[in-house]
Order: C-alpha cells, then sequence, then structure tokens
C-alpha cells in the first residue's frame, strides 16, 4: 500500500494524472546509499506499468552494486523549466531484482509488459535487445509525493 501524501494536497497531481505523468516521461533520477553511508544520484531511462516502475540498470554500475546491498531507494522523475510549469513525483520504498542478472532475454512472463513498453519507449523496437550488461529493477512505491505548480494559478 502506498503511504498517503499529507503535504501540498492542494498541488499534488490526481492518480490519473500522475499515471499518465510516469507513462509519458522518460527519465528519472535515482538516489541509492552508497556503503560508506553517502548518498548516490543517477540518471536512468524507466518505463511505469501503472503500479511500479521499471529500471534497466548496468550491472556493474555503483547504483546497482548500492542497491544489491541496500534496496532502498528514492527517485525523483520531474519537468518544467519555468516555476509555474513545474511537475513532478518522488516514488521510495524498495527494489526488487528481476529476471536474470544480467539480462540476457530468458523467456520470463513478468518482464514481457515492461520489456515491451521500454522497447517501444525508448528505442522505438517491438522487442527489447539484450546486451548482457544491464538487469531489471522494479520498484512498486511505498510512498509517492507529487506536485504540478500549474495548479498554483487556480489557487489564487
Amino acid at each position: 500500500m502506498t503511504a498517503t501524501q499529507r503535504r501540498g494536497r492542494k498541488i499534488m497531481m490526481t492518480p490519473g494524472e500522475l499515471d499518465d505523468f510516469l507513462t509519458e516521461q522518460r527519465t528519472c533520477r535515482v538516489a541509492t546509499v552508497s556503503a560508506d553511508g553517502m548518498p548516490h544520484v543517477s540518471t536512468l531511462w524507466f518505463v511505469w506499468d501503472g503500479d511500479s516502475m521499471w529500471l534497466y540498470s548496468v550491472v556493474r554500475s555503483r547504483r546497482f552494486a548500492d542497491l544489491r546491498r541496500d534496496p532502498r531507494v528514492a527517485i525523483v522523475v520531474d519537468t518544467g523549466e519555468e516555476y509555474d510549469e513545474l511537475r513532478g513525483a518522488e516514488l521510495s520504498g524498495r527494489v526488487e531484482f528481476v529476471g536474470e542478472v544480467p539480462r540476457t532475454g530468458e523467456l520470463r512472463a513478468e518482464l514481457d509488459v515492461p520489456e515491451t513498453l521500454f522497447a517501444r519507449k525508448n528505442f522505438g523496437l517491438d522487442e527489447m535487445p539484450h546486451d548482457g550488461r544491464h538487469a531489471w529493477l522494479r520498484l512498486t512505491p511505498e510512498k509517492i509525493v507529487s506536485w504540478d505548480f500549474r495548479k498554483l494559478a487556480r489557487l489564487s
């Protein structure tokens, strides 16, 4: 169950707006905790399936090593240039590793949807290419906080 947003409710996205936003966007920033306790933030492409965020990460990355040791993560997706255009969401929780590491393309029913969405969205392909360097991470958020500053004009 996802935690309920308590602050900024007047500018938070509705569930439908949030779903559309996460479906449209391509890039997120992933915050992990390094072995020494320092935060590490990296940029990654993702897909949203309506319930979970799917990340296709290089397995030899600092991000992947951090998440293997400690699966807690915070992810920000945002857009907008001017103050009254800013929109975004922060999703947090624990990632799960799905499929083989690294991913080689073995048949795996639970990866059919994210791989199809990811291949179409990011590569314009109908099938996911596998390079033997990446693996899947799934975040089913425990907490989501969202904002849409375009709604501020309606509050004035």
